[in-house]
């Protein structure tokens, strides 16, 4: 039997709305030991994913973008519109104006679980927001889930040998 993304994700998530005081998601993250927190709406709809990387600006505040001189007239090196997101996070006080904003990859309960391990490792992504056909929150596929269902499915392969 294959399994599905529903057969491993999990269903008990800490989440946070955009508006959560960024303190407050601070303590989830550390208190839980996670390294991400869905945001989403009061209604379940997902907005984001607020992640460790994304807390780091609070840390490291954000560098000067690279600039040139050139006859009294600053020239940007780099797109400076960048430079204003990374202060918007270094000095964001809620979730939304920290976290990324960049689009979220999903999957669904019904999805096999090698698709969405494929999925996760051809994107680089460490979890993945499990939705429902209206777009609700409904559980998070991770890499520890994951790497659970394989030691489950060897312990049942050495249990069928042995027995």
């Amino acid at each position: 039997m294959t399994k599905t993304v529903a057969d491993v994700m999990t269903r008990d998530l800490f989440t946070v709305t955009p508006e959560t005081p960024l303190p407050e998601a601070i303590q989830l993250l550390a208190n839980n030991r996670i390294s991400g927190l869905p945001v989403v709406t009061t209604e379940g709809e997902l907005k984001g994913v607020l992640s460790e990387a994304d807390l780091m600006w609070q840390v490291t505040g954000a560098p000067l973008p690279a600039y040139i001189m050139l006859l009294d007239s600053v020239i940007y090196l780099e797109n400076p519109a960048r430079y204003n997101e990374e202060v918007h996070k270094a000095l964001g006080q809620t979730v939304a104006e920290v976290m990324g904003h960049d689009k979220v990859t999903t999957t669904t309960p019904g999805a096999s679980l090698k698709a969405a391990a494929q999925v996760m490792h051809h994107k680089k992504v460490t979890r993945l927001p499990v939705v429902d056909d209206q777009g609700t929150l409904v559980g998070i596929l991770t890499q520890g889930d994951i790497v659970r269902a394989l030691a489950e499915s060897y312990q049942d392969a050495a249990a069928d040998v042995a027995g």
